[in-house]
């Protein structure tokens, strides 16, 4: 029988959900909102390797990932950074949208399904 796994949990949620060799990753925002969205999508990829990294992943696991803007016309901005950062010959299936995200000052939220071997 497979077991859920939960880590980084809260009463509201948890960062990631692991079951089998998925891990599935809560939307990563920005610390610093003060940042562009070049900068703050620096910080939400980073925060995306590092819980990857704590399960056995990396980026070049990535299955899935959404990607929710709050101003598509800084899509282009952001898509410097994604292909700075993606795996070379690694990129997951992706989409990306505008909305409104939960405080203005926030410009990215992402989230990530990926493989893992590690247990």
């Amino acid at each position: 029988m497979t077991v859920i796994e939960r880590s980084h949990v809260s009463k509201r949620m948890s960062q990631v959900v692991r079951y089998g060799s998925v891990l599935n990753l809560a939307g990563q925002v920005a610390t610093d909102v003060q940042q562009d969205m070049a900068g703050q999508t620096r910080q939400v990829l980073a925060s995306v390797d590092k819980l990857l990294a704590e399960h056995g992943s990396d980026r070049s696991q990535i299955l899935f990932c959404q990607i929710f803007l709050s101003d598509m016309s800084q899509f282009q901005a952001m898509n410097a950074v994604w292909d700075e950062w993606v795996a070379p010959g690694q990129a997951p299936s992706r989409a990306t949208v505008g909305v409104n995200l939960a405080s203005p000052e926030k410009l990215i939220e992402i989230v990530v399904s990926a493989a893992t071997t590690a247990l």
